[in-house]
C-alpha cells in the first residue's frame, strides 16, 4: 500500500455530519461514576503517552488530538460530549503499528514512529479514517454486538461496514477495503466506558478499518 494511494483514495470520501467521531479508551472500565462520561475523558486519563503496551491505545488518542488541534472544530470533538450517544471501534496500538507497517514497507514496531506515519498522510485524512470508526446514535455493547451477525452499520464518515459474528465466539468487521485482512473485535477490550449512565461506549479492533479500497 503506498502513502500517496491511501491519501487520494481518503480525499474522495466525503465527511458527513456532526453526528460522530472517532475512537477512544483504556483497556479497563474504571469505577462507575454518578454523572455520564465521555469517551474523551476515558481517552485521556492514563495520559496517553507512547509505550510498549501494544493493547491499549496511545497512538488513536494523540490522533485525536492532532485532528482537533488542526482543527477545533472537526465533528471528532463529539467524543468530548458525554450526552451524544455513539459507538466507538478503536484500533490499538498494535493495530496501527500494522498500518504504518503496510505504509511504509518496512516493519514499524514503534508507537511514535506509527503515529508519525499516520499523521504524515495529513490531518483530512486522518480525520476520515477516524469518523469511519464511529457509530453514532447507537450504544452497541458487547452481548448486542454478538448478535448483529449481518448488520451493516453506517459511520461518522458516511460510510458502512458490516459485522460478521462466527461460533468462536468472534466478531469480524468487513470494512471497504477487500484485499485487506478484516478488523476483530479484541473481545477483551470490550465495552470500554460501560455503565447505564454513559451514552459512548467503545471495543477494542486488532486493525485499522479502511473507507475505501486501497
Amino acid at each position: 500500500m503506498k502513502k500517496s494511494k491511501l491519501v487520494a483514495a481518503t480525499a474522495m470520501v466525503s465527511i458527513t455530519g456532526l453526528a460522530g467521531s472517532a475512537l477512544a479508551a483504556l483497556p479497563a472500565n474504571a469505577a462507575t461514576h454518578s454523572s455520564p462520561r465521555s469517551l474523551a475523558t476515558v481517552l485521556t486519563s492514563d495520559g496517553n503517552k507512547f509505550d510498549k503496551n501494544g493493547k491499549d491505545f496511545d497512538v488513536v488518542t494523540e490522533a485525536v488530538l492532532a485532528v482537533l488541534a488542526a482543527k477545533p472544530d472537526s465533528a471528532v470533538k463529539v467524543l468530548a460530549d458525554p450526552s451524544v450517544k455513539l459507538t466507538a471501534f478503536i484500533p490499538t496500538d498494535k493495530a496501527f503499528l500494522k498500518l504504518a507497517s503496510d505504509l511504509t514497507g518496512k516493519k514499524v514496531t514503534s508507537e511514535k514512529k506509527a503515529f508519525t506515519t499516520v499523521a504524515g498522510l495529513g490531518i483530512d485524512t486522518v480525520e476520515t479514517v477516524l469518523l469511519y470508526h464511529v457509530v453514532a446514535g447507537s450504544k452497541i455493547n458487547a452481548k448486542a454486538a454478538l448478535k448483529a451477525n449481518g448488520a451493516t452499520l453506517t459511520t461518522a464518515q458516511g460510510g458502512t461496514f458490516t459485522v460478521k459474528v462466527s461460533k468462536r465466539p468472534s466478531i469480524q468487521l468487513r470494512d471497504n477495503d477487500p484485499n485487506s485482512r478484516n478488523p476483530r473485535v479484541v473481545l477483551a477490550l470490550t465495552d470500554i466506558n460501560k455503565g447505564k449512565q454513559n451514552q459512548q461506549i467503545a471495543h477494542g479492533i486488532d486493525r485499522v478499518l479502511r473507507p475505501v479500497d486501497l
